[in-house]
């Protein structure tokens, strides 16, 4: 597999645009996702299509800009990207073609799939608290994090960045814009400090008591359990995870996702690409490789952190409606002053 820089392939997509001799054994593939792991998942595509991956990495601003700058010459195949909001925003650009497949229709679910992208990997919105400053009878829905009883206990990441967005969407979907514009409010009142940092550092400051309960994805939380750094568990041995929601919905899910772009110059690759993130063999990749979970009901996986974190009821809310509603919450967060 070819990692090409942007200038490179650019060049690649002009030079083919002229002579007409581009190869239908390649696919081009702009990716958010800064996993190492996902090396092997390209590889095995090759392995068993033939067809080569060119592969460009960066954010997906950085990506959206490219493809919009590029235009119908765009060497682009696939956006490959994470969390729902990401993947809409996309689709507002009009960035992907509509796929007929009767491979990734029946492999994955139908709330997990627009007409434009498909999610490959799921990840939970989750609540982690210490055990030694909160009743954890006190956290075991998202709502309950706006009880003035946590005031100056919650610790939470930006409320501009996807991961907060999509899980906001959903509570919008729920409740209704009053109810969510309270809840938004009274976790602003809760805040033991301004939000800064990824969700690792939520997790360091639960367990180093800065804050008694804290928001955030699962795979992190899974990766600490699954680490051989005395530190991480150390931190993890001070927290204890919560399935939010479970007598309700249930918790929220994001996932990442890829569709296939109207300007792609190897549309047929491309699918086929795409129904092989839907294979077995890849969504073990995706599994195993970022502690998240197949989309496709009947892969199973063996990863020891996952199992450590146990079952849960997921909340099936059409992931394309989540997508939708990120300029809504993030009115409603602007108002409650999280930022």
């Amino acid at each position: 597999m070819t990692l090409l820089k942007f200038g490179a392939l650019a060049v690649c997509a002009a030079a083919v645009a002229a002579t007409g001799t581009a190869s239908a054994q390649e696919v081009n593939v702009y990716s958010s996702r800064h996993y190492q792991t996902d090396q092997a998942l390209y590889d095995n595509f090759t392995k068993q299509s033939g067809i080569k991956i060119n592969r460009i990495e960066a954010g997906e601003n950085e990506l959206f800009e490219r493809i919009k700058n590029e235009g119908a010459n765009s060497p682009a195949d696939v956006l490959l990207t994470v969390d729902a909001a990401r993947l809409g925003q996309a689709d507002r650009l009009g960035l992907f073609a509509s796929i007929d497949s009767s491979v990734l229709k029946e492999r994955i679910p139908a709330h997990l799939r627009t007409s434009g992208w498909y999610a490959f990997s799921k990840r939970a919105r989750v609540i982690v608290y210490n055990k030694a400053n909160v009743n954890g009878d006190q956290v075991q829905n998202y709502e309950d994090l706006a009880n003035p009883a946590l005031k100056g206990k919650v610790c939470v990441r930006s409320g501009s960045h996807p991961y907060n967005l999509s899980l906001g969407a959903a509570m919008l979907t729920h409740l209704g814009e009053q109810k969510t514009s309270a809840w938004a409010q009274g976790m602003v009142a809760n805040f033991a400090r301004s939000p800064r940092g990824g969700d690792t550092d939520q997790i360091k400051a639960v367990a180093a008591g800065q804050c008694g309960v804290a928001l955030v994805n699962s795979y992190y939380v899974a990766r600490m359990l699954a680490s051989n750094n005395p530190e991480d568990q150390k931190y993890m041995k001070s927290i204890t995870l919560v399935w939010p929601n479970q007598a309700g919905s249930g918790s929220h899910i994001n996932i990442s996702g890829a569709g296939v772009l109207k300007t792609a110059p190897h549309k047929a690759s491309a699918v086929k690409f795409l129904e092989y993130l839907a294979s077995d063999d890849a969504q073990r990749y995706f599994a195993d490789g970022n502690n998240e979970w197949p989309v496709v009901a009947s892969v199973k996986v063996n990863n020891a952190a996952l199992k450590a974190m146990g079952p849960f009821k997921e909340d099936n809310m059409q992931i394309g409606s989540v997508a939708e509603q990120q300029a809504a919450v993030q009115r409603i967060y602007d108002r409650a002053g999280w930022q």
